[in-house]
């Protein structure tokens, strides 16, 4: 998991998947209906790594295989499992 483990925004989770495309991470996500990004919220849609990440000293062999997800108030801890359980095996897959 990426940056600081007590401060931080509420809601918003980034981890880092060594060994896995962030590209195809997002792709096999998408396919069961979970919408995700792979970079900074303010980078969406580009295939570079995060430039936050890489400025806390993640390399950018790993940043790029990073997933950012963001819960709101109107996610249930249904949607958390939902994530966590395709999230599993979509990423023993691709690895």
């Amino acid at each position: 998991m990426n940056g600081d483990l007590e401060n931080r925004l509420a809601g918003n989770c980034n981890i880092c998947f060594k060994g896995v495309d962030g590209a195809k991470l997002l792709q096999e996500l998408d396919k069961v209906g979970i919408c995700a990004s792979s970079g900074s919220a303010c980078s969406s849609g580009f295939l570079n790594p995060s430039h936050v990440l890489l400025a806390i000293g993640v390399p950018a062999s790993i940043a790029r295989s990073s997933l950012r997800v963001t819960f709101g108030k109107e996610n249930t801890i249904e949607d958390v499992d939902y994530l966590v359980d395709h999230l599993a095996r979509i990423v023993k897959r691709l690895r």
